[in-house]
Protein backbone atom coordinates (compact mmCIF):
# COMPACT_ATOMS: atom_id res chain seq x y z
CA UNK A 1 0.00 0.00 0.00
CA UNK A 2 2.70 2.88 0.53
CA UNK A 3 4.05 1.60 -3.32
CA UNK A 4 0.81 2.71 -4.38
CA UNK A 5 0.22 5.98 -1.83
CA UNK A 6 3.43 7.06 -3.06
CA UNK A 7 2.85 6.48 -6.59
CA UNK A 8 -0.53 8.51 -6.65
CA UNK A 9 1.73 11.25 -4.36
CA UNK A 10 4.18 11.58 -7.61
CA UNK A 11 1.63 11.29 -10.38
CA UNK A 12 0.41 14.56 -8.17
CA UNK A 13 3.34 16.35 -7.63
CA UNK A 14 4.32 15.21 -11.62
CA UNK A 15 1.65 16.91 -12.98
CA UNK A 16 2.59 20.86 -10.89
CA UNK A 17 5.79 20.80 -10.91
CA UNK A 18 6.80 18.81 -14.16
CA UNK A 19 3.83 19.87 -16.19
CA UNK A 20 4.64 23.75 -15.55
CA UNK A 21 7.80 22.76 -16.74
CA UNK A 22 6.88 21.15 -19.88
CA UNK A 23 4.24 24.52 -20.32
CA UNK A 24 7.19 26.64 -19.50
CA UNK A 25 8.91 25.00 -22.10
CA UNK A 26 6.29 25.29 -24.72
CA UNK A 27 5.25 29.09 -23.53
CA UNK A 28 1.14 29.45 -24.47
CA UNK A 29 -0.01 32.84 -25.01
CA UNK A 30 -2.80 34.77 -25.97
CA UNK A 31 -3.64 34.24 -29.28
CA UNK A 32 -7.46 33.21 -31.06
CA UNK A 33 -7.53 29.57 -30.26
CA UNK A 34 -9.03 27.93 -33.75
CA UNK A 35 -12.34 27.32 -31.77
CA UNK A 36 -12.55 30.79 -31.94
CA UNK A 37 -11.07 32.05 -34.89
CA UNK A 38 -12.93 29.09 -36.92
CA UNK A 39 -16.25 27.65 -35.57
CA UNK A 40 -17.78 25.98 -37.59
CA UNK A 41 -20.21 24.15 -35.50
CA UNK A 42 -19.21 21.14 -36.32
CA UNK A 43 -15.41 20.59 -34.91
CA UNK A 44 -14.65 23.59 -34.12
CA UNK A 45 -17.15 24.38 -31.17
CA UNK A 46 -15.62 26.48 -28.01
CA UNK A 47 -16.14 24.18 -24.98
CA UNK A 48 -15.79 24.79 -20.86
CA UNK A 49 -12.81 24.04 -19.79
CA UNK A 50 -14.13 21.01 -17.20
CA UNK A 51 -16.16 20.06 -20.21
CA UNK A 52 -13.19 19.53 -22.27
CA UNK A 53 -11.21 18.29 -19.68
CA UNK A 54 -13.96 15.53 -18.65
CA UNK A 55 -14.27 14.40 -23.06
CA UNK A 56 -10.52 14.50 -23.51
CA UNK A 57 -9.97 12.07 -20.10
CA UNK A 58 -12.49 10.08 -21.48
CA UNK A 59 -11.30 9.73 -25.05
CA UNK A 60 -7.76 8.87 -23.93
CA UNK A 61 -8.74 6.37 -20.57
CA UNK A 62 -10.01 3.06 -22.98
CA UNK A 63 -9.43 0.29 -22.02
CA UNK A 64 -5.18 0.84 -21.88
CA UNK A 65 -5.40 2.03 -18.51
CA UNK A 66 -8.02 -1.02 -17.16
CA UNK A 67 -7.30 -3.97 -19.28
CA UNK A 68 -3.47 -3.12 -20.09
CA UNK A 69 -2.68 -1.73 -16.35
CA UNK A 70 -3.92 -5.69 -15.10
CA UNK A 71 -2.08 -7.31 -17.88
CA UNK A 72 1.39 -5.62 -16.64
CA UNK A 73 0.52 -6.72 -12.80
CA UNK A 74 1.18 -10.29 -14.00
CA UNK A 75 4.98 -8.50 -13.92
CA UNK A 76 4.33 -7.97 -9.94
CA UNK A 77 4.31 -4.35 -8.68
CA UNK A 78 7.47 -3.21 -10.97
CA UNK A 79 4.29 -2.44 -13.34
CA UNK A 80 4.39 0.77 -11.08
CA UNK A 81 7.12 2.37 -12.02
CA UNK A 82 6.42 2.59 -15.59
CA UNK A 83 2.59 3.59 -14.76
CA UNK A 84 4.03 6.54 -12.60
CA UNK A 85 7.40 7.87 -14.66
CA UNK A 86 5.91 7.03 -18.02
CA UNK A 87 3.44 8.75 -17.11
CA UNK A 88 4.67 11.79 -15.84
CA UNK A 89 8.33 11.74 -18.38
CA UNK A 90 6.63 10.21 -21.50
CA UNK A 91 3.04 10.73 -21.81
CA UNK A 92 1.88 14.08 -20.07
CA UNK A 93 4.87 15.63 -22.78
CA UNK A 94 3.92 13.72 -25.62
CA UNK A 95 0.05 14.71 -24.82
CA UNK A 96 0.50 18.17 -23.99
CA UNK A 97 2.86 19.41 -27.19
CA UNK A 98 1.33 16.76 -29.64
CA UNK A 99 -2.46 18.96 -28.34
CA UNK A 100 -0.49 22.13 -28.46
CA UNK A 101 0.91 22.11 -31.84
CA UNK A 102 -2.67 21.00 -33.22
CA UNK A 103 -3.97 24.00 -31.66
CA UNK A 104 -1.15 26.36 -32.91
CA UNK A 105 -1.83 24.92 -36.58
CA UNK A 106 -5.75 24.89 -37.05
CA UNK A 107 -6.01 21.89 -34.87
CA UNK A 108 -4.28 19.69 -38.02
CA UNK A 109 -4.26 16.08 -37.06
CA UNK A 110 -0.98 14.54 -35.79
CA UNK A 111 -0.26 13.14 -39.51
CA UNK A 112 0.03 16.72 -41.03
CA UNK A 113 1.65 17.91 -37.53
CA UNK A 114 4.18 15.44 -38.05
CA UNK A 115 4.52 16.37 -42.25
CA UNK A 116 5.27 19.72 -41.42
CA UNK A 117 7.67 19.65 -38.66
CA UNK A 118 9.32 16.40 -40.10
CA UNK A 119 8.96 16.38 -43.57
CA UNK A 120 6.52 15.13 -46.16
CA UNK A 121 7.85 11.46 -46.60
CA UNK A 122 6.73 11.49 -42.67
CA UNK A 123 3.68 12.86 -43.34
CA UNK A 124 2.76 10.22 -45.82
CA UNK A 125 3.97 7.71 -43.32
CA UNK A 126 2.24 9.13 -40.66
CA UNK A 127 -0.81 9.41 -42.36
CA UNK A 128 -1.69 5.23 -43.67
CA UNK A 129 -0.21 5.09 -39.51
CA UNK A 130 -2.52 7.18 -37.40
CA UNK A 131 -5.81 5.90 -39.74
CA UNK A 132 -4.87 1.93 -39.36
CA UNK A 133 -3.91 2.78 -35.62
CA UNK A 134 -7.63 4.69 -35.54
CA UNK A 135 -9.51 1.73 -36.59
CA UNK A 136 -7.89 -0.54 -34.96
CA UNK A 137 -8.31 1.40 -31.74
CA UNK A 138 -12.02 1.72 -32.37
CA UNK A 139 -12.51 -2.15 -33.73
CA UNK A 140 -10.63 -3.04 -30.34
CA UNK A 141 -13.30 -0.60 -28.09
CA UNK A 142 -15.93 -1.73 -29.76
CA UNK A 143 -15.62 -5.68 -28.79
CA UNK A 144 -14.13 -5.08 -25.71
CA UNK A 145 -16.71 -3.11 -24.02
CA UNK A 146 -19.30 -5.39 -25.89
CA UNK A 147 -17.79 -8.57 -23.73
CA UNK A 148 -18.22 -6.69 -20.67
CA UNK A 149 -22.14 -5.49 -21.57
CA UNK A 150 -22.84 -9.08 -22.03
CA UNK A 151 -21.36 -10.36 -18.74
CA UNK A 152 -24.43 -7.90 -17.34
CA UNK A 153 -27.04 -8.97 -19.23
CA UNK A 154 -29.27 -12.04 -20.04
CA UNK A 155 -27.51 -14.31 -22.86
CA UNK A 156 -29.81 -13.78 -25.63
CA UNK A 157 -27.95 -10.60 -25.63
CA UNK A 158 -24.62 -11.88 -26.48
CA UNK A 159 -21.38 -10.08 -27.52
CA UNK A 160 -22.61 -10.22 -31.07
CA UNK A 161 -25.78 -7.74 -30.04
CA UNK A 162 -23.89 -5.30 -28.03
CA UNK A 163 -21.16 -4.76 -30.70
CA UNK A 164 -24.03 -3.27 -33.19
CA UNK A 165 -25.64 -1.52 -30.58
CA UNK A 166 -22.43 -0.11 -30.13
CA UNK A 167 -21.25 0.06 -33.61
CA UNK A 168 -24.67 2.23 -34.16
CA UNK A 169 -23.70 4.92 -31.60
CA UNK A 170 -20.32 4.99 -33.14
CA UNK A 171 -21.66 5.95 -36.43
CA UNK A 172 -23.55 8.39 -34.93
CA UNK A 173 -21.04 10.02 -32.50
CA UNK A 174 -18.28 10.06 -35.55
CA UNK A 175 -20.30 12.27 -37.93
CA UNK A 176 -22.73 14.50 -35.72
CA UNK A 177 -21.44 17.87 -34.53
CA UNK A 178 -19.46 17.04 -31.46
CA UNK A 179 -20.91 19.03 -28.64
CA UNK A 180 -24.44 17.39 -29.69
CA UNK A 181 -23.77 13.83 -28.44
CA UNK A 182 -20.32 13.59 -27.30
CA UNK A 183 -20.25 16.98 -25.46
CA UNK A 184 -23.75 16.00 -24.06
CA UNK A 185 -23.31 12.27 -22.49
CA UNK A 186 -19.50 12.96 -21.62
CA UNK A 187 -19.95 14.02 -18.13
CA UNK A 188 -22.70 11.50 -17.33
CA UNK A 189 -19.65 8.65 -18.78
CA UNK A 190 -17.12 11.29 -16.62
CA UNK A 191 -19.62 10.38 -13.40
CA UNK A 192 -18.94 6.98 -13.92
CA UNK A 193 -15.78 6.56 -14.75
CA UNK A 194 -14.67 8.72 -11.49
CA UNK A 195 -17.28 6.13 -9.35
CA UNK A 196 -15.23 2.98 -11.41
CA UNK A 197 -11.88 4.68 -9.87
CA UNK A 198 -13.39 5.45 -6.34
CA UNK A 199 -15.01 2.01 -6.06
CA UNK A 200 -11.79 0.31 -7.02
CA UNK A 201 -9.29 1.77 -5.47
CA UNK A 202 -11.60 2.21 -2.00
CA UNK A 203 -12.46 -1.58 -2.16
CA UNK A 204 -8.46 -2.58 -2.83
CA UNK A 205 -7.57 -0.54 0.15
CA UNK A 206 -10.24 -1.91 2.53
CA UNK A 207 -9.33 -5.41 1.08
CA UNK A 208 -6.03 -4.50 1.97
CA UNK A 209 -6.51 -3.59 5.88
CA UNK A 210 -8.77 -6.83 6.17
CA UNK A 211 -6.01 -8.71 4.92
CA UNK A 212 -8.34 -10.94 2.59
CA UNK A 213 -5.82 -9.19 -0.32
CA UNK A 214 -2.82 -7.36 0.71
CA UNK A 215 -1.67 -4.86 -2.00
CA UNK A 216 2.06 -5.75 -3.00
CA UNK A 217 5.21 -3.35 -2.54
CA UNK A 218 8.09 -3.09 -5.06
CA UNK A 219 10.29 -4.93 -2.70
CA UNK A 220 8.09 -7.74 -2.30
CA UNK A 221 8.88 -9.23 -5.88
CA UNK A 222 12.09 -8.03 -7.22
CA UNK A 223 12.14 -10.62 -9.65
CA UNK A 224 10.19 -11.12 -12.53
CA UNK A 225 6.79 -12.98 -11.74
CA UNK A 226 4.99 -12.98 -14.86
CA UNK A 227 3.54 -16.66 -14.65
CA UNK A 228 4.33 -17.17 -18.33
CA UNK A 229 8.37 -15.85 -17.82
CA UNK A 230 7.42 -13.52 -20.13
CA UNK A 231 10.23 -10.67 -19.92
CA UNK A 232 9.44 -7.33 -18.36
CA UNK A 233 11.93 -5.74 -21.27
CA UNK A 234 9.73 -5.00 -23.84
CA UNK A 235 7.08 -7.00 -22.98
CA UNK A 236 5.66 -4.63 -20.07
CA UNK A 237 6.38 -1.84 -21.71
CA UNK A 238 3.73 -2.38 -24.74
CA UNK A 239 1.72 -4.47 -22.86
CA UNK A 240 0.27 -1.30 -20.93
CA UNK A 241 -0.09 1.01 -23.65
CA UNK A 242 -2.34 3.87 -22.54
CA UNK A 243 -1.53 3.62 -18.82
CA UNK A 244 1.86 5.24 -19.08
CA UNK A 245 2.17 6.72 -22.73
CA UNK A 246 0.07 6.44 -26.08
CA UNK A 247 0.18 7.56 -29.39
CA UNK A 248 -3.17 7.21 -29.63
CA UNK A 249 -3.80 10.21 -27.24
CA UNK A 250 -1.68 12.02 -29.99
CA UNK A 251 -4.60 11.49 -32.70
CA UNK A 252 -7.31 12.17 -29.59
CA UNK A 253 -5.99 15.42 -28.93
CA UNK A 254 -6.94 17.76 -32.15
CA UNK A 255 -10.43 17.19 -31.16
CA UNK A 256 -10.14 19.03 -28.17
CA UNK A 257 -7.90 21.59 -29.46
CA UNK A 258 -10.15 22.32 -31.64
CA UNK A 259 -12.58 23.46 -28.97
CA UNK A 260 -10.07 25.03 -26.46
CA UNK A 261 -11.10 28.72 -25.66
CA UNK A 262 -7.55 29.72 -24.10
CA UNK A 263 -4.14 28.00 -24.91
CA UNK A 264 -3.46 28.63 -20.72
CA UNK A 265 -5.95 25.76 -20.60
CA UNK A 266 -3.63 23.15 -22.13
CA UNK A 267 -1.88 22.18 -19.44
CA UNK A 268 -5.09 21.60 -17.22
CA UNK A 269 -6.55 19.19 -19.96
CA UNK A 270 -3.70 17.49 -21.60
CA UNK A 271 -1.01 16.79 -19.60
CA UNK A 272 -4.02 17.08 -16.80
CA UNK A 273 -5.90 14.12 -18.08
CA UNK A 274 -2.99 12.37 -18.81
CA UNK A 275 -1.84 12.46 -15.43
CA UNK A 276 -5.26 11.05 -14.17
CA UNK A 277 -5.52 8.20 -16.53
CA UNK A 278 -2.05 7.64 -14.96
CA UNK A 279 -3.93 7.01 -11.69
CA UNK A 280 -6.65 5.19 -13.04
CA UNK A 281 -3.92 2.94 -14.01
CA UNK A 282 -2.25 2.57 -10.93
CA UNK A 283 -6.10 2.02 -9.03
CA UNK A 284 -6.43 -1.12 -11.69
CA UNK A 285 -2.96 -2.24 -11.36
CA UNK A 286 -2.65 -2.03 -7.60
CA UNK A 287 -5.72 -4.29 -7.45
CA UNK A 288 -4.73 -7.01 -10.04
CA UNK A 289 -1.50 -7.67 -8.14
CA UNK A 290 -2.86 -8.10 -5.16
CA UNK A 291 -5.81 -9.77 -6.44
CA UNK A 292 -3.55 -12.17 -8.72
CA UNK A 293 -0.46 -12.79 -6.34
CA UNK A 294 -2.78 -13.37 -3.33
CA UNK A 295 -1.20 -15.69 -1.46
CA UNK A 296 1.74 -15.85 -3.66
CA UNK A 297 0.59 -18.12 -6.18
CA UNK A 298 -1.12 -16.10 -9.23
CA UNK A 299 -4.36 -16.40 -9.42
CA UNK A 300 -6.55 -18.09 -12.04
CA UNK A 301 -8.66 -15.47 -13.00
CA UNK A 302 -5.56 -13.40 -14.38
CA UNK A 303 -6.12 -16.18 -17.41
CA UNK A 304 -9.75 -15.91 -18.32
CA UNK A 305 -9.51 -13.19 -20.35
CA UNK A 306 -9.96 -9.57 -20.10
CA UNK A 307 -13.16 -8.57 -19.79
CA UNK A 308 -14.19 -11.61 -17.27
CA UNK A 309 -11.08 -10.88 -15.45
CA UNK A 310 -12.02 -7.44 -14.89
CA UNK A 311 -15.95 -8.62 -13.88
CA UNK A 312 -14.40 -10.77 -11.17
CA UNK A 313 -12.12 -8.29 -9.98
CA UNK A 314 -14.82 -5.95 -9.38
CA UNK A 315 -17.81 -7.99 -8.08
CA UNK A 316 -15.21 -9.43 -5.67
CA UNK A 317 -12.97 -6.68 -4.52
CA UNK A 318 -16.17 -4.19 -4.29
CA UNK A 319 -19.41 -6.68 -4.30
CA UNK A 320 -21.90 -7.34 -6.37
CA UNK A 321 -23.41 -3.84 -6.51
CA UNK A 322 -20.50 -1.74 -5.91
CA UNK A 323 -18.93 -4.50 -8.88
CA UNK A 324 -21.44 -3.64 -10.97
CA UNK A 325 -20.99 0.10 -10.60
CA UNK A 326 -17.71 0.26 -11.44
CA UNK A 327 -18.25 -2.04 -14.23
CA UNK A 328 -20.32 0.76 -15.60
CA UNK A 329 -17.35 2.93 -15.41
CA UNK A 330 -15.12 0.54 -17.25
CA UNK A 331 -17.42 0.05 -20.12
CA UNK A 332 -17.42 3.61 -20.27
CA UNK A 333 -13.86 3.74 -20.80
CA UNK A 334 -13.55 2.10 -24.24
CA UNK A 335 -17.29 3.14 -25.40
CA UNK A 336 -15.49 7.14 -25.33
CA UNK A 337 -12.64 6.28 -26.67
CA UNK A 338 -13.77 4.03 -29.37
CA UNK A 339 -16.13 7.00 -31.00
CA UNK A 340 -13.84 9.42 -30.97
CA UNK A 341 -11.10 7.07 -32.53
CA UNK A 342 -13.72 6.46 -35.55
CA UNK A 343 -13.90 10.41 -35.47
CA UNK A 344 -10.25 11.07 -35.34
CA UNK A 345 -10.11 8.53 -38.22
CA UNK A 346 -12.04 10.65 -40.44
CA UNK A 347 -10.99 13.88 -39.36
CA UNK A 348 -7.07 12.54 -40.41
CA UNK A 349 -8.91 11.55 -43.94
CA UNK A 350 -10.62 14.84 -44.35
CA UNK A 351 -7.09 16.77 -43.89
CA UNK A 352 -5.41 14.17 -45.76
CA UNK A 353 -7.66 14.73 -48.72
CA UNK A 354 -8.56 18.06 -48.36
CA UNK A 355 -12.69 17.04 -47.95
CA UNK A 356 -14.66 20.02 -46.63
CA UNK A 357 -16.55 18.38 -43.48
CA UNK A 358 -19.16 20.90 -42.69
CA UNK A 359 -21.22 19.16 -45.49
CA UNK A 360 -23.61 15.95 -44.14
CA UNK A 361 -22.67 14.14 -46.63
CA UNK A 362 -19.05 14.93 -46.56
CA UNK A 363 -18.94 12.96 -43.29
CA UNK A 364 -21.71 10.25 -44.22
CA UNK A 365 -19.48 9.78 -46.77
CA UNK A 366 -16.47 9.01 -44.83
CA UNK A 367 -18.18 7.42 -41.75
CA UNK A 368 -19.72 4.71 -43.24
CA UNK A 369 -16.43 3.10 -45.44
CA UNK A 370 -14.30 3.45 -41.54
CA UNK A 371 -17.00 1.71 -39.37
CA UNK A 372 -17.84 -1.19 -41.99
CA UNK A 373 -14.18 -1.73 -42.41
CA UNK A 374 -13.96 -1.48 -38.04
CA UNK A 375 -17.09 -4.34 -37.94
CA UNK A 376 -15.10 -6.79 -40.02
CA UNK A 377 -11.78 -6.49 -38.13
CA UNK A 378 -13.91 -6.93 -35.45
CA UNK A 379 -14.58 -10.78 -36.10
CA UNK A 380 -10.90 -11.53 -35.84
CA UNK A 381 -9.46 -12.72 -32.53
CA UNK A 382 -9.18 -10.02 -29.90
CA UNK A 383 -6.33 -10.94 -28.40
CA UNK A 384 -4.45 -10.48 -31.88
CA UNK A 385 -5.92 -7.45 -32.25
CA UNK A 386 -5.06 -6.30 -29.15
CA UNK A 387 -0.95 -6.81 -29.38
CA UNK A 388 -0.89 -5.22 -32.68
CA UNK A 389 -2.79 -2.16 -31.31
CA UNK A 390 -0.21 -2.31 -28.42
CA UNK A 391 2.86 -2.25 -30.27
CA UNK A 392 1.49 0.23 -33.19
CA UNK A 393 0.13 2.54 -30.38
CA UNK A 394 3.59 2.89 -28.24
CA UNK A 395 5.75 3.06 -32.08
CA UNK A 396 3.21 6.32 -32.87
CA UNK A 397 3.98 7.68 -29.07
CA UNK A 398 7.49 7.44 -30.16
CA UNK A 399 7.62 9.29 -33.63
CA UNK A 400 5.04 11.63 -31.61
CA UNK A 401 7.55 12.36 -29.40
CA UNK A 402 10.50 13.04 -32.01
CA UNK A 403 8.43 15.23 -33.66
CA UNK A 404 7.81 17.24 -30.30
CA UNK A 405 11.75 17.33 -30.23
CA UNK A 406 12.23 18.73 -33.50
CA UNK A 407 9.99 21.43 -32.80
CA UNK A 408 11.33 22.53 -29.72
CA UNK A 409 15.15 22.68 -30.98
CA UNK A 410 13.59 24.53 -34.39
CA UNK A 411 10.95 26.58 -33.38
CA UNK A 412 11.09 27.12 -30.01
CA UNK A 413 14.87 27.58 -29.99
CA UNK A 414 15.10 26.07 -26.65
CA UNK A 415 18.03 22.86 -27.04
CA UNK A 416 17.89 22.02 -23.63
CA UNK A 417 14.40 21.57 -23.06
CA UNK A 418 13.96 19.81 -26.46
CA UNK A 419 15.36 16.70 -24.12
CA UNK A 420 12.30 16.49 -22.62
CA UNK A 421 11.16 15.33 -25.54
CA UNK A 422 14.23 13.25 -27.42
CA UNK A 423 15.46 11.36 -24.24
CA UNK A 424 11.72 9.43 -23.76
CA UNK A 425 11.56 9.02 -27.48
CA UNK A 426 14.86 7.47 -27.85
CA UNK A 427 13.73 5.15 -24.61
CA UNK A 428 10.95 3.93 -26.93
CA UNK A 429 13.18 3.39 -30.07
CA UNK A 430 14.54 0.64 -27.86
CA UNK A 431 10.62 -0.65 -26.75
CA UNK A 432 9.32 -0.77 -29.80
CA UNK A 433 12.13 -2.13 -31.93
CA UNK A 434 12.90 -4.80 -29.16
CA UNK A 435 9.57 -6.21 -28.79
CA UNK A 436 8.97 -6.16 -32.93
CA UNK A 437 11.93 -8.57 -33.28
CA UNK A 438 11.16 -10.76 -30.08
CA UNK A 439 7.34 -11.06 -30.22
CA UNK A 440 5.34 -13.88 -31.15
CA UNK A 441 3.49 -12.24 -33.61
CA UNK A 442 6.56 -9.94 -34.82
CA UNK A 443 10.02 -11.75 -35.51
CA UNK A 444 10.71 -14.31 -33.23
CA UNK A 445 13.95 -13.24 -32.69
CA UNK A 446 15.83 -14.91 -29.31
CA UNK A 447 15.91 -11.80 -26.59
CA UNK A 448 19.13 -10.75 -25.85
CA UNK A 449 19.49 -10.42 -29.80
CA UNK A 450 16.41 -8.26 -30.14
CA UNK A 451 17.44 -6.12 -27.22
CA UNK A 452 20.68 -5.66 -28.46
CA UNK A 453 19.54 -4.65 -31.49
CA UNK A 454 17.19 -2.32 -30.47
CA UNK A 455 19.48 -0.33 -27.87
CA UNK A 456 22.08 -0.14 -31.08
CA UNK A 457 18.95 1.58 -33.15
CA UNK A 458 17.93 3.71 -30.41
CA UNK A 459 21.54 5.34 -30.20
CA UNK A 460 21.51 5.63 -33.70
CA UNK A 461 18.05 7.47 -33.76
CA UNK A 462 19.71 9.79 -31.14
CA UNK A 463 22.55 10.52 -33.00
CA UNK A 464 20.92 10.74 -36.35
CA UNK A 465 18.77 13.41 -34.03
CA UNK A 466 21.69 15.32 -32.82
CA UNK A 467 23.55 15.70 -35.88
CA UNK A 468 20.64 16.49 -38.47
CA UNK A 469 18.58 18.58 -36.17
CA UNK A 470 20.55 19.55 -32.69
CA UNK A 471 23.52 20.99 -33.91
CA UNK A 472 22.84 22.40 -37.18
CA UNK A 473 19.93 24.50 -35.90
CA UNK A 474 21.36 28.30 -35.36
CA UNK A 475 18.17 30.25 -35.26
CA UNK A 476 14.21 29.46 -34.50
CA UNK A 477 12.31 28.84 -37.60
CA UNK A 478 9.11 30.84 -38.48
CA UNK A 479 6.29 28.60 -37.45
CA UNK A 480 3.34 29.22 -39.78
CA UNK A 481 0.16 27.65 -39.13
CA UNK A 482 -0.97 24.92 -41.32
CA UNK A 483 -3.77 25.37 -43.69
CA UNK A 484 -6.50 22.53 -43.73
CA UNK A 485 -9.50 22.28 -45.58
CA UNK A 486 -12.66 22.90 -43.43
Amino acid sequence: MITFLIGVAILIVGYFVYGALVEKVFQPDDRPTPAVAINDGIDFVPMATWRIFLIQLLNIAGLGPIFGAISGALWGPSVYLWIVFGTILAGGVHDYISAMQSERNNGASVSEIVGKYMGPFMKQVMRVFSVVLLVMVGTVFMVGPAGLIALLTPETLNVQFWTIVILIYYTLATFLPVDKLIGKLYPVFGVALILMAVIIGGATIINHFNGSAPMLELWDFPNNMHPSSLPRWPMMFITVACGALSGFHATQSPLMARCIKSERQGRRIFYGAMAAEGVIALIWAAAASAFFYKGGAVHSIAFAGNSTTVYEMSTTLAGTVGGVIAMIGVIACPITSGDTAFRAARLTIADWFKIEQKSFKNRLFLTIPILGIGFIISKFDYNIVWRYFSWSNQTLAMLVLWCAAVYLVRYRKNKVAAWIAALPATFMVAVSCSYLLQAPEGFKMAANTSNIIGVVVAAAALIFFTLRVYLPCKEMLVDVPLEIKK
